[in-house]
Formats: C-alpha cells, sequence, structure tokens
C-alpha cells in the first residue's frame, strides 16, 4: 500500500511539473519555430503546385506535426532549466529523476496532442472520412508519448544552451521525417528505401494515419502498433538511464 501510495504521489507530481513546462515553455521562440512553423512551412513547400488530394496530404501532415511539436518541447527543457538554476530546486525537492523526467515527458505529448488535432479538425471540416477512428486515436496518444520520448533523450547531453540542443534534435528529425514515408509512400519506396524506412518511429504513425485516412496502409495495423510500442519503451527506458546519468552533472 505505502508503494502504491507513493507511487500515486509521483505520478501527481509529474503532472505538476508537465503544467509548469506547458505554461512557461510553449510559447518560447525555438518551441513554435522548430515545432510548428518548421512542418507547416516545410508541408506546404511540397505540396503548393501538385494537385494531391486531402486525402493523401493530410496522414503527412498530421504525422510531421505530431512528430514536430512533440519533439519541440523536451529537448529544450533541461537546458533552460540548468540555464536558469531552476534544476536544483527540483532535485533538492522531495522528486525522484523519473518523476522529473516523465513530468518532461507528459509536457511534450500534450503540447504534441493537442496541436496535432488543429489539422485532423481542418481535415474533418472539409468532410474528410476516417475510416478507423479508434485506430487513429489511439496511434496519436501512442506516437505522441513515442515521440516526447525520442526528444528528451535529445537533452540527455549536459548543455546549457537550448539553441545547441534544438539544432542538435534538428539534424535528426530532418532525416527521419524524409525517410518516413510522408512525401512518398511505403508502397513506392524501392527496397533499400524501405529498409531505411523501418528504423524511423514516424514511419508506422504515418502508416497508421493512411490506413485511417486513405483506407491503404502499407503494414498492417498490428505491425504498426507493435513498433510504436517497442520504440516508445526503448525510448523511454534511454532517455530515464541518460538523464540519471548526467543529471548531477548539470548542478
Amino acid at each position: 500500500m505505502d508503494s502504491f501510495s507513493t507511487l500515486v504521489q509521483q505520478a501527481q507530481r509529474s503532472l505538476v511539473i508537465a503544467r509548469k513546462n506547458i505554461r512557461i515553455y510553449y510559447s518560447k521562440g525555438p518551441v513554435v519555430i522548430f515545432g510548428i512553423l518548421f512542418p507547416v512551412f516545410l508541408f506546404l513547400a511540397f505540396a503548393v503546385g501538385r494537385d494531391f488530394s486531402i486525402q493523401f496530404m493530410l496522414p503527412g501532415l498530421l504525422g510531421m506535426v505530431l512528430f514536430f511539436t512533440s519533439t519541440a518541447i523536451s529537448p529544450a527543457v533541461a537546458p533552460w532549466e540548468t540555464q536558469a538554476r531552476t534544476l536544483e530546486r527540483l532535485i533538492s525537492s522531495p522528486l525522484t529523476a523519473s518523476t522529473i523526467i516523465l513530468g518532461d515527458i507528459l509536457a511534450s505529448f500534450a503540447f504534441g496532442f493537442l496541436i496535432s488535432l488543429i489539422p485532423l479538425g481542418a481535415g474533418l471540416a472539409l468532410s474528410l472520412q476516417i475510416h478507423t477512428p479508434a485506430a487513429l486515436f489511439g496511434g496519436l496518444i501512442l506516437a505522441g508519448f513515442c515521440f516526447s520520448s525520442l526528444g528528451l533523450m535529445f537533452s540527455a547531453a549536459p548543455a546549457t544552451m537550448p539553441s545547441t540542443i534544438m539544432m542538435l534534435s534538428s539534424m535528426i528529425k530532418f532525416p527521419v521525417v524524409f525517410i518516413s514515408g510522408i512525401f512518398i509512400p511505403l508502397k513506392q519506396l524501392p527496397g533499400w528505401g524501405k529498409i531505411i524506412s523501418y528504423i524511423s518511429p514516424l514511419t508506422y504513425f504515418t502508416d497508421i494515419a493512411r490506413h485511417c485516412i486513405q483506407n491503404e496502409g502499407y503494414l498492417s495495423l498490428g505491425v504498426d502498433f507493435l513498433a510504436l510500442f517497442a520504440f516508445t519503451g526503448l525510448f523511454l527506458i534511454l532517455a530515464l538511464k541518460l538523464h540519471q546519468k548526467t543529471m548531477p552533472e548539470r548542478i
């Protein structure tokens, strides 16, 4: 009973940290630029002047928005906390490192999930039909946690400048976007392209979105969800281990 009570208390504290992060960081310049403006303008540069249907464009746009927004806050929180010397206050509080890290992940997840509802709502307003709403909703939740955990891995290095971490994360995020079946569906990729795409978690969410919106995904939904579960567990474990190792170096 004591262990369960402690677990509940730490979960509540993670939610408090998540609310604090959203309130403080969601309107910061790097978050807005790297999380919202980049994916929107990148997708517009691809779509403008091409005769694509909304059924084809929305899965890719939804994947890009969720990916970029979910990895927008989490990489920058640790450097900002270190720079402002507020991380020391958190560590000196009755909080475990896992509680702090989970709070950062929840903040990124909430930000990414809510922003991704905007293009989805726009598609529904244009009479877009979603074939399996439950699968799409579940995919949004699972992929949001997966991408948020990935974003937290980027900030494991004990750097104090958010711009440094954001640039490093962008060097990884942009190649991931181009290999994930967003601009070219998986079924149109050559064999070597498919093999490369399978190392990206974004590939599997994009395929889920194509199943639910276009009704023509390449992999089965079961494979997509299993892959996202595996990536989520891997990124979460690595984020916890890396931050537990480097957090003392920040103070």
